[in-house]
């Protein structure tokens, strides 16, 4: 049986483009092999799905992966597990935060990593692209509902708001 060059020649170069390909590819890393000091985040995330995350935090919050991450100076990179910014132990306690918001009132599920898969609220919802946001009352408004001033001796406050116990009984005569 006759093989033709050109084929054989042309199934050998793609044969070792595909292998190349194929030992080139990294697969995902989990914690353990190169990822340190992972508290919250679930210890075998992968490396896209950590970038991801770290991706939604630094636009939720408009910053850079320096806000919470120190470099080494030394070898001059970023030292991903140093815990000396109290930015990053901030960052946790939001997430565990916003976890505990998502399962009690939108009763978000978790995924197979233990991430929240659907959630009502995020990062952004409060700090939309601002790393420290305000708390502001609408310009010509008072206290927000529930808040009722009282003024001295129990009475409405200015702008006619009963006090607790509701509104004074009218005494006519």
């Amino acid at each position: 049986m006759a093989f033709n060059k050109k084929i054989v020649v042309t199934l050998g170069l793609l044969s070792v483009v595909v292998f190349g390909a194929m030992t080139s590819m990294t697969p995902s890393t989990p914690q353990d092999e190169g990822f340190k000091n992972l508290k919250v985040l679930p210890k075998n995330i992968s490396n896209d799905n950590l970038h991801k995350v770290m991706e939604e935090w630094e636009h939720s919050l408009g910053v850079h992966c320096n806000f919470c991450h120190v470099r080494n100076e030394d070898t001059k990179k970023m030292d991903w597990a140093n815990d000396a910014k109290p930015e990053k132990e901030m960052a946790r306690d939001m997430y565990k935060m916003m976890n505990k918001i998502n399962q009690k009132y939108f009763h978000a599920k978790k995924d197979s990593l233990g991430m929240i898969m659907q959630t009502g609220v995020n990062c952004n919802t409060c700090h939309r692209g601002t790393a420290h946001p305000e708390v502001t009352i609408p310009e010509g408004k008072g206290p927000g509902p529930g808040a009722m001033p009282m003024s001295p001796g129990n009475q409405p406050a200015p702008g006619g708001q009963p006090g607790p116990g509701g509104p004074a009984p009218d005494k006519k005569g």
